[in-house]
């Protein structure tokens, strides 16, 4: 019964990862679009919705704004009607139209359908996984998070939940394809290399604190994903603001739908916030479970030590931006150093360095 249940778990977690390809594919085809969206002249918003130009115009007419008819100007200058419209959030959430008031006509924002797509294989997926996972801890009779294959199923359903979270509140849709495309080369890594049949727990792991600590260090991790690929995306826009005119290597042009390099770099720092809390607890947690199954809070055993490293690096990006004025390139390096330590601690210490932490089950 055991084995059957886990075969269920490995069917869906392979269905999940068949469906995040798809998200993959739906959200690389939106960038295609903005990217040929900007260089046909229409203005793409973050959303990924487009107006053309002559939509634009409309827009001005009906907001007030000055707009040359056939080369004149209506009553010796440029027509005004009304008052100028105070100026929308770089993240609004308004309807799929656009209604202009004034009687000039009506322009209607295109909204794109690859990146609703994208949306909604990403939250099928996700049920998938989770189903996978929850039926993995069925079969195991116990929270599935206590070898590398659990964890990498667990940490990988938490990074597309934070996503799916956050883009309810802010629209950070656009990180579609780098959120999936993560997250299927984790699960790729660890169904081939980490899978390991159901098996009963160490002693030292039969706690309370292996619900605790590891459950909190994997959602710690998920926020970090997300910094990192704020990050990630804010050195290139920041490269890309400041280029000079002509290198047409940096030259994306769907990033110029996107938010510029510091508001990139303002929802990096509060994600990355939000993630170093997390890791702070894990690592006093750690801390406590140490003291309760080997009779010393440190030891200095790898795991710890690299656990500390991680806390130590985003401890220095959050206060050298805080207080160092740390902005920019050197914020986002900071970052993506950090969650690089995240990714070696995972599977380079986990599997490489033995010690008391050895229970990747491999």
């Amino acid at each position: 019964m055991t084995q059957t249940i886990d075969e269920y778990s490995v069917f869906f977690l392979y269905a999940a990862m068949a469906v995040y390809a798809m998200a993959f594919i739906a959200f690389a085809l939106d960038l295609a679009r903005r990217s040929a969206q900007v260089g046909a002249g229409n203005r793409v918003g973050v959303d990924g919705s487009v107006t053309t130009a002559d939509e634009r115009v409309l827009e001005k007419v009906g907001a007030g704004a000055p707009v040359a008819v056939s080369g004149s100007a209506v009553g010796g200058g440029s027509a005004v009607v009304g008052a100028a419209p105070a100026r929308r959030g770089l993240f609004s959430r308004g309807g799929g139209s656009a209604s202009i008031d004034g009687g000039s006509g009506v322009g209607t924002t295109k909204r794109s359908l690859s990146l609703r797509l994208g949306v909604a294989f990403t939250l099928i997926g996700f049920l998938l996984e989770a189903t996978a996972d929850v039926l993995r801890g069925i079969a195991a009779a116990r929270v599935p998070w206590a070898n590398m294959y659990e964890f990498s199923m667990t940490g990988t359903v938490l990074i597309v939940g934070v996503f799916l979270v956050v883009i309810t509140r802010v629209d950070l849709r656009f990180l579609g394809t780098f959120i999936t495309g993560l997250v299927l080369i984790l699960l790729g890594i660890s169904t081939v290399n980490y899978y390991v049949g159901v098996s009963p727990l160490p002693p030292a792991l039969q706690s309370a604190w292996l619900v605790i600590h590891v459950f909190v260090a994997s959602l710690g991790t998920a926020f970090f994903a997300l910094g990192f690929a704020l990050s990630a995306i804010q050195l290139v826009q920041y490269r890309r603001e400041s280029i000079v005119a002509g290198a047409t290597f940096w030259r994306l042009k769907f990033m110029s739908s996107l938010p510029d390099s510091n508001r990139l770099e303002n929802l990096a720092y509060r994600v990355n916030i939000v993630g170093f809390v997390f890791w702070t607890f894990t690592l006093i947690a750690g801390a406590v479970w140490a003291e309760r199954a080997w009779g010393r809070y440190w030891g200095w055993d790898t795991k710890e030590v690299w656990t500390f490293i991680i806390w130590v690096i985003y401890a220095g990006y959050i206060h050298a931006r805080a207080t160092r004025g740390w902005r920019g390139s050197r914020s986002a390096v900071l970052a993506i150093i950090g969650f690089a330590a995240v990714l070696f601690n995972f599977g380079i210490v986990n599997v490489f360095f033995h010690g008391l932490h050895s229970y990747s089950g491999l």
